[in-house]
């Protein structure tokens, strides 16, 4: 039922901006510390932005989209068990 994964792989797949682009409605973000490519700490936080640049945006939905794309009949599979 559960399979852990890397917040790197949650990182690549653009679903941590997915939950950003929400939590910024409320004033918070998740904050990941990087050092040489690897997740040195990762926590909540209060934080003043609302939403992203528009480079980062694009970044964001084209990351989500290839996502799906690549996994979207296993989700499907997973949601009908």
């Amino acid at each position: 039922m559960i399979e852990k994964k890397s917040w790197a792989e949650f990182r690549d797949s653009k679903l941590l901006w997915v939950v950003n682009r929400t939590l910024h409605l409320f004033g918070w973000a998740i904050v990941t510390e990087i050092s040489k490519d690897e997740v040195i700490n990762i926590y909540p936080a209060r934080v003043k932005f609302r939403g992203f640049d528009e480079k980062s945006e694009q970044e964001g939905f084209v990351g989500v989209s290839k996502y799906l794309e690549e996994n979207i009949t296993e989700i499907r599979k997973e949601s009908e068990e």
